[in-house]
């Protein structure tokens, strides 16, 4: 596991040689077997390890690493953009299952972020936040975003959205029977993960008032 860790944490972390490295291997190939189709396979694999080297790294760490926590201790804005933002160099160190803590690093472009999705979301400076990694390559780590703190204070936020959006179509016309269902049915799937006393008491007062509306 260890061997593998350090094989994509090179892949994800360093691109440029990685394709230098396929060129190397199937182009040798290609001339000790005088197979010219041996040099197919690196222009596919060379693009599907600079869109997808990270979330394959995501995944493995997931799947197979331990949980700790890391910090991160620098955050260094770059002069390189990605999609018009400015891609951000860190530092961090690394809780091992000893307690010690071992250093490492990662930039926009190369985090290991877990859940996968089509966001680069990393925690603050400072803040600890839990990661996975395979013991014995702590420097490879996985950032299980929705489980730090910023974290879930995003996801909360998000499930707040179709309360909030519920709550001023409802507010504009109290007697609309439709709006205060699409309340309801907002509130009830947010308090599904979240227990608010004040959003129960609303939920509560609005069942009562659609049964007045029917």
């Amino acid at each position: 596991m260890v061997f593998i860790s350090k094989i994509l944490f090179f892949m994800s972390h360093h691109g440029f040689y990685t394709v230098v490295i396929l060129f190397a291997f199937f182009g040798l190939l290609s001339y000790l077997t005088k197979k010219a189709w041996f040099l197919a396979p690196i222009i596919p694999l060379a693009i599907l390890n600079g869109f997808g080297g990270q979330f394959l790294n995501a995944w493995f760490l997931n799947k197979y690493g331990v949980k700790s926590t890391a910090i991160i201790t620098s955050d260094v804005e770059t002069n390189s953009t990605l999609n018009d933002m400015y891609i951000h160099d860190y530092e961090a160190i690394v809780k091992e299952l000893n307690g010690k803590y071992s250093p490492t690093f990662f930039s926009t472009t190369t985090a290991a972020i877990y859940p996968i999705e089509n966001a680069i979301r990393i925690p603050g400076v400072g803040e600890s936040f839990p990661v996975k990694f395979i013991p014995g390559y702590e420097k490879n780590i996985v950032i299980l975003y929705n489980e730090s703190e910023e974290g879930k204070r995003a996801l909360q936020y998000s499930m707040l959205a179709p309360v909030n959006t519920a709550k001023i179509k409802y507010e504009a016309d109290r007697t609309n029977k439709e709006f205060v269902q699409e309340y309801i049915g907002a509130l009830e799937q947010y308090l599904k993960y979240y227990d608010d006393e004040n959003y129960q008491a609303q939920l509560k007062e609005l069942k009562q008032q659609l049964k007045k509306l029917k």
